[in-house]
């Protein structure tokens, strides 16, 4: 752990990890009858991160489910991928420009 700013945001960026790998799923089981989709609450998913805990998966409610039994809705899972990487993206930039701090800050006490 350099500090707890890019601590917070590596297990941040965990979770959209955990979230990629669940839309991933839930597209790839798009035609499976039966399948349920899963996501992450992802307040509560942090908040059990920061407490050192595993995220659990949720199935999502208010869904749609088709007569087979399955309830993915690609045009949500569509939605959350886009979703997922702007968060990506933005907690990318967060930590370059953290680390960039942290650089400049070593290479003055070097001096």
């Amino acid at each position: 752990m350099i500090d707890r700013l890019t601590d917070n945001l590596e297990k941040y960026m965990d979770l959209l990890d955990v979230r990629q790998k669940l839309v991933a799923s839930n597209i790839a089981n798009a035609d499976t009858p039966g399948y349920k989709t899963e996501d992450l609450d992802f307040q509560s998913a942090f908040t059990q991160a920061l407490h050192g805990q595993n995220p659990e998966p949720v199935q999502p409610t208010g869904l749609t489910t088709k007569n087979d039994g399955n309830n993915v809705d690609l045009d949500r899972e569509a939605r959350l991928l886009a979703e997922n990487a702007l968060r990506f993206s933005v907690a990318t930039n967060l930590m370059k420009s953290q680390l960039t701090r942290i650089k400049e800050a070593i290479k003055e006490t070097t001096i």
